[in-house]
């Protein structure tokens, strides 16, 4: 045991494609470890729909292990606590994992286990798992690294673990901790490699091929789009392995999809250069300018709102753990512009909502959609021209909002103008989008704002894509757009 390797798993829940599984195997013993924290499970952005993901993954890696000769051990705890239950029972020569960049509170807690990995003179290895460069000093040729991190090799499995004999495999429980609020999801994917290998088979040989025309309507964009992104959150399929696959095909519908792989590592960069994003905006003018107002929250967030096409896709949300990109972009541009409330309140409902929630991707695509990070165009989606574009017929609202499923056609997307009694929704429309657009740019108009969006803009703007603006673009007062030849479409 003096050469115990231990492997921590995280949010890399595979045996394919783990070079820290791998390269642990070659100098010794593995201890596949994984540690179910109960206090990383009660933070504002956890839900059970995750967690439930989660362990059916785990479920499914553990047999995997176990057909290689040792199945993964479990544990639940503090992961300091249980790493130095490990140390004085067998002693460890090496700690492996992937790096993670997560939410703030597992990078506090992974500066914790290196500190204890220092104090007791254990090497501690942590390898990238995406094209994510840690301690980067510029962005300048991040794309032309991203694509060389991909091209490298797939690490194949372990031939064998050796049997660990002494240690109890543990159990995987049926929840983290007591706190964690129960979160009906009935229509969630499934968690598990296998489901998702099957879904990326699925996708290139069957869907791909209509990706481009089924990713914007909520219509089609379940059944058209990869619906990959929750395997790549929690690591069943690894980012390179994805891209390599999709790549032995071909097609526009391929080209966007793996455009789009592109744009979730450069995304997921942001959190990593800067973490205090998820809690604060890019631009500091932009700072503490909305107001929390209980009321529209919750109205929002339970799918009561009075838009159809907005209430619509929060309630299929609900019941899926996953909507398509053009339908979270919208949601939260109501909140943020119509409801002028704080992108870190609706952010939070909507990460526990989702169950590819990636924090990389996710605050940032907050503060984009909110208009706070200054380098972006703002963009006011209108919720009534949404409607009318991707769903023409009522079909989806009808679906998700019963309560209108006799109202015309004509009249499906602004059913007050019916009369009758009808509830007006909880905000005029037009009314809040305009003041929304005043505020904004009395905002970037200010004196000082350009200097902090031009240094926003070099450490975090987009070298490939050539969004580099210059302080006369970021002046000019831009009409709201509802096309998508701009966005970043990461619900894949």
């Amino acid at each position: 045991m003096s050469s115990l390797q231990l492997v921590w798993f995280k949010r890399d829940l595979r045996v394919n494609d783990h070079r820290p599984l791998l390269e642990a195997s070659e100098r010794g013993a593995v201890l596949p470890l994984y540690v179910v924290e109960p206090e990383l499970w009660q933070q504002p952005d956890a839900s059970e729909r995750q967690w439930l993901f989660c362990r059916e993954s785990l479920m499914e890696l553990r047999q995997v292990l176990a057909d290689l000769g040792q199945p993964l051990v479990v544990r639940s705890g503090d992961v300091v606590q249980v790493l130095e239950r490990a140390r004085r029972q067998f002693g460890i020569d090496g700690l492996w994992s992937h790096e993670e960049t997560g939410n703030g509170w597992t990078y506090q807690r992974d500066k914790r286990v290196g500190a204890w990995a220092r104090q007791h003179g254990i090497a501690w290895t942590e390898i990238p798992q995406f094209g994510v460069t840690r301690r980067l000093r510029s962005r300048n040729g991040w794309a032309k690294r991203w694509e060389a991190q991909m091209a490298e090799p797939i690490t194949p499995v372990p031939t064998e673990l050796h049997s660990l004999e002494d240690i109890e495999p543990g159990v995987i429980p049926e929840r983290p901790c007591l706190e964690l609020l129960s979160d009906a999801c009935p229509q969630r994917q499934t968690g598990g490699r296998s489901i998702g290998l099957g879904e990326l088979r699925e996708f290139l040989h069957r869907r791909a091929s209509r990706y481009q025309r089924s990713m914007s309507s909520p219509n089609t964009a379940f059944s058209g789009c990869s619906r990959l992104s929750a395997y790549l959150t929690w690591g069943c399929l690894s980012m390179r392995e994805v891209l390599q696959t999709s790549r032995t095909h071909s097609g526009r519908g391929v080209s966007s999809f793996e455009s789009r792989l592109h744009w979730h590592c450069h995304f997921i960069q942001k959190l990593e250069d800067q973490p205090a994003i998820e809690f604060s905006d890019f631009h500091p003018f932009m700072r503490g300018i909305r107001k929390a107002d209980t009321e529209r929250l919750t109205a929002w967030r339970e799918g009561h709102t009075g838009v159809p096409f907005v209430d619509a896709c929060m309630r299929a949300l609900r019941a899926h753990g996953w909507i398509n990109f053009r339908m979270r972009a919208m949601l939260m541009s109501f909140a943020s512009y119509n409801l002028w409330l704080p992108w870190r309140d609706t952010g939070l409902h909507l990460a526990r909502q989702f169950v590819d929630y990636e924090p990389g991707i996710h605050w940032s695509q907050c503060q984009m959609q909110s208009g706070s990070t200054s380098i972006n165009t703002i963009r006011i989606y209108n919720p009534i021209k949404q409607g009318v574009e991707h769903d023409p017929h009522g079909r989806f609202i009808r679906q998700w909002c019963p309560e209108l499923k006799e109202v015309p056609t004509i009249h499906i997307h602004e059913p007050w103008m019916l009369g009758g009694g009808r509830p007006a929704p909880i905000v005029d429309i037009n009314a809040s989008m305009q003041m929304a657009k005043h505020r904004i740019w009395e905002i970037r108009r200010s004196a000082g704002f350009d200097r902090h969006a031009d240094a926003i803009q070099r450490k975090h703007g987009s070298r490939k894509a050539g969004l580099t603006q210059t302080t006369s673009h970021r002046r000019r007062k831009p009409q709201p757009s509802d096309n998508g030849s701009q966005q970043l479409s990461l619900g894949l």
